[in-house]
């Protein structure tokens, strides 16, 4: 069972870039690591790695920094370090960003846009999960013209392969015999979900970009990013 804003320890020792995560799991299991000044040898022991003392041999490990980031992923890139099919990622175009950050949520391989990354495990939490409702919008161009009662359809949400799949919000934009430009807007995002919808009504997405996530808005060029500073979320 997963304990939100807590992970295993060897976990937690390889997020600080101190060992790889098999290397942290054999120094845990030689009692080398302690947490507050005491010896932990379960590798699967929790932790919230902003918060605790972790030591290794006696030498603190690096302080944690909270990091968040905005970065404007290209289409053709995957979200992933290293990708089966060696296609290009998304730390092609983030060498500087250490590869322990976490995206938040996934774009997949053709979709463009709006993509977090953090290191807090609370804050992905919080995002991600379905409860908060926290919205996303995206700029969808389909094939074939979409009438308003499909669009009505998906904002009541269809059943497919024992998921409930639904829009909050879905806008024609302009729309012709050939293709259908619109806006959507999600509350929880499932995977492919946008793709699904359309697909489940004849239309295949050609297009799909994410342009706003909560409160921010897609501001930096593709395959750049910016650093968020903590107070902008709670200004936001």
């Amino acid at each position: 069972m997963t304990v939100k804003g807590k992970v295993p320890l060897d976990r937690a020792i390889s997020k600080r870039g101190l060992a790889s995560r098999k290397d942290a799991n054999e120094l845990v299991k030689a009692g080398k690591v302690l947490i507050d000044g005491k010896v932990i040898r379960r590798t699967d022991f929790m932790v919230v790695p902003e918060t605790m003392n972790i030591e290794i041999v006696g030498q603190a490990l690096p302080k944690f920094e909270p990091r968040l980031i905005v970065f404007h992923k290209p289409k053709s890139c995957t979200v992933t370090t290293a990708d089966e099919k060696n296609r290009k990622t998304i730390y092609h175009y983030l060498p500087d960003i250490n590869i322990k950050m976490i995206s938040v949520g996934r774009l997949d391989f053709a979709t463009s846009g709006l993509l977090f990354l953090t290191n807090v495990n609370k804050l992905m939490d919080f995002l991600t999960d379905p409860k908060n409702k926290i919205e996303r919008t995206y700029l969808v161009t389909v094939r074939g013209l979409v009438s308003a009662e499909t669009c009505t359809a998906i904002e009541q949400g269809i059943e497919e392969h024992r998921d409930f799949l639904q829009a909050k919000k879905v806008v024609i934009r302009k729309a012709s015999q050939k293709e259908t430009h619109l806006v959507v807007t999600l509350s929880e995002g499932k995977n492919r979900e946008i793709r699904r919808l359309f697909l489940h009504f004849n239309h295949e997405v050609t297009q799909l970009k994410r342009v706003s996530f909560g409160n921010f808005e897609l501001d930096v060029e593709v395959g750049l990013y910016r650093e968020v500073a903590f107070s902008e979320l709670v200004e936001k």
